[in-house]
């Protein structure tokens, strides 16, 4: 059975006599929980750092873009980066595309 399927049947039973019904609910509450610690909560925190990494972002940085392009910074201008990519070619690409500094990944000296 799964955690939901004991969850549900948890709340499901009647409380026996003489036991508080937040004993029933205490299934529920641990599974709850348990999502919140190891789920939500570090996806929240992921998130974070992601947004404060594109506000650092200035001239000059080196990044990589979701589409897997890598590039330097030669222009940020409100949620516009002109990115330059190599043989002196800029595109534009939007703020909220860029994922993360090449430097931090594995062997990612480029």
């Amino acid at each position: 059975m799964t955690i939901l399927n004991l969850a549900v049947l948890a709340l499901m039973s009647p409380p026996q006599e003489g036991q508080s019904p937040f004993v029933s609910l205490l299934p529920l509450l641990l599974i709850i929980l348990v999502f919140y610690f190891f789920m939500i909560r570090p996806q929240m925190r992921k998130q974070k750092e992601l947004r404060s990494f594109r506000e650092s972002l200035k001239k000059g940085d080196k990044i990589v873009t979701t589409g897997g392009i890598y590039g330097k910074i030669n222009d940020i201008s409100g949620q516009v980066i002109t990115v330059d990519v190599g043989n002196n070619i800029h595109i534009k690409v939007d703020k909220n595309a860029v994922l993360k500094d090449p430097t931090e990944l594995a062997g990612g000296q480029r």
